[in-house]
């Protein structure tokens, strides 16, 4: 296939290896728009390796933190999905350019900026499934521990583990004796690219806004800012 030499020298210079079976890496760069409009030329998009890649991942991630910390079981998750979660993901695939050659359609090429997070999110989980399956467990391993666990003290610093959600909640418990309660104020967009803007609020009281994808983002984001009113780190 022409693109195989691209994609090699993409691989090299970016990974550092060059794929066994190239054909594994192209169909991890390619979004399942793509096929819709180039279906004699793709082979397959990448929804498949990124099933295998999101296990790979989840396990590497909990071997490394079960291996080398003795928290509780609640902390240790809680470590787990702020490394794993879209936003850490998409960060490792930008900064590893996987942009460049994503094989996408025109129309999501110029898709929101959340949805272009989640496609390299979803193509990194589908490279690291495409190492898996060229070169084993021990090199997806150790992708992983580069772009990955290499982030985690980072993480630990800044505090960004923690759910804002439930700091809220201890506050505001603590402090007023209340339960923070979330109100959608805003929906806008269509239905397969809405935009949701939540209050909470406190005793009646608004406390903070958040925007976001969905309204679970968008609570997270309502939280972090209420916690700013209480001179607590809002763990952003």
């Amino acid at each position: 296939m022409q693109d195989y030499n691209l994609y090699q020298t993409f691989a090299k210079k970016t990974f550092g290896f060059a794929f066994n079976n190239p054909e594994l890496l192209v169909s991890a760069l390619t979004h399942r728009s793509y096929m819709n409009e180039h279906k004699k030329s793709a082979k397959e998009h990448n929804e498949r390796l990124e099933f295998l890649g999101d296990a790979v991942l989840e396990l590497v991630v909990t071997e490394y933190l079960y291996g080398n910390y003795s928290e509780p079981e609640g902390i240790l998750t809680n470590w787990r999905a702020a490394l794993v979660r879209t936003e850490s993901i998409g960060a490792a695939g930008a900064k590893l350019n996987l942009g460049e050659l994503m094989r996408l359609s025109r129309g999501e090429k110029h898709g929101s900026e959340r949805a272009r997070e989640q496609i390299l999110a979803n193509a990194f989980e589908a490279v690291t499934g495409a190492i898996y399956l060229d070169m084993g467990y021990d090199a997806a391993k150790e992708f992983i521990h580069k772009n990955i666990l290499s982030t985690f003290d980072e993480i630990l610093e800044s505090g960004s583990w923690r759910d804002p959600k439930s700091r809220l909640q201890e506050v505001a418990q603590s402090q007023e004796g209340q339960t923070p309660v979330y109100k959608v104020i805003e929906e806008s967009g269509p239905d397969h690219d809405k935009t949701f803007t939540l209050g909470v609020y406190v005793a009646g009281k608004l406390k903070g806004q958040g925007t976001g994808p969905s309204k679970q983002v968008a609570q997270q984001e309502a939280a972090k800012a209420a916690l700013d009113t209480y001179n607590t780190p809002s763990d952003k």
